[in-house]
């Protein structure tokens, strides 16, 4: 990350415990960023310690449902100035609209409470301390533009999400403070790999089936690790992404083309 130097600036990465979050939230911290993670499992200590040993400088950590509103406004009080938020907290589960019972409609709610009002809670709250300069980048998804079926909350938050950044570029826009997504394909991630499992339960096939039809529409092959999403978000946070605003940035080995 030689190219990228965020020395003073204050950087906040929600989701940061594992995954995406963890490989953003180390990238910054090695581009010299005052880093805090956040998220919501205890694990996100753990994280923090070994982003603090590895770096060799303190890197905050709080744990944090960003659900819940009165929490999150305590906790983002603790901060005087942010200069980069990567929202990047979220969940994914599988909720088909003809499975039966109650639980599918819980955590079609949790999903959507998490990826959409969680995400603006933060937003609010942050932006509160965000000077001229800043920016703002939300992990949205491959399917914030697309679908598939089966993941009808996921699908929604996601799509939720570039609404929600298009409209905050056009308001915040007069305060110099840019507003951006990227937009992961198939990634190495915990849920990801659980939605893959889940899938090939539901519908009767292997798991390397599922995941040989979602490696089908990819004009690179593979699955992409976590850490080789990092470089876009430090670039959308950098002065080299001043000029950009309001846009999503598919990061998915070319699954989809606009």
């Amino acid at each position: 990350m030689g190219t990228f130097d965020f020395s003073g600036k204050n950087v906040l990465v929600t989701g940061a415990s594992s995954g995406i979050g963890m490989a953003v939230a180390d990238s910054f911290a090695a581009a010299n960023a005052e880093l805090t993670i956040l998220a919501d499992r205890d694990e996100v200590h753990k994280t923090g310690d070994m982003l603090s040993t590895k770096h060799g400088r303190k890197i905050n950590a709080l744990q944090c449902d960003i659900t819940d509103r009165e929490l999150v406004s305590s906790v983002l009080k603790s901060f005087s100035q942010i200069d980069v938020l990567i929202n990047n907290a979220g969940l994914e589960f599988i909720t088909p609209i003809l499975q039966k019972g109650e639980e599918v409609e819980e955590t079609f709610r949790r999903i959507t409470d998490i990826n959409i009002i969680g995400t603006y809670y933060v937003t609010r709250d942050a932006i509160k301390v965000m000077p001229k300069g800043s920016s703002i980048i939300i992990t949205a998804s491959i399917w914030s533009k697309t679908a598939v079926a089966g993941f009808g909350a996921y699908c929604a938050s996601k799509h939720a999400n570039l609404g929600f950044m298009r409209s905050l570029a056009q308001e915040l826009g007069p305060k110099d403070i840019t507003v951006n997504a990227i937009c992961p394909g198939l990634t190495r991630t915990i849920p990801a790999m659980r939605s893959i499992q889940e899938e090939a339960e539901r519908s009767k096939r292997t798991e390397q089936q599922v995941l040989d039809e979602l490696l089908e529409v990819q004009a690179l092959p593979g699955v992409m690790e976590p850490e080789d999403l990092a470089s876009s978000y430090l670039f959308l946070a950098s002065e080299h992404a001043r000029n950009i605003s309001g846009q999503s940035l598919h990061v998915d080995r070319g699954a989809f083309m606009d």
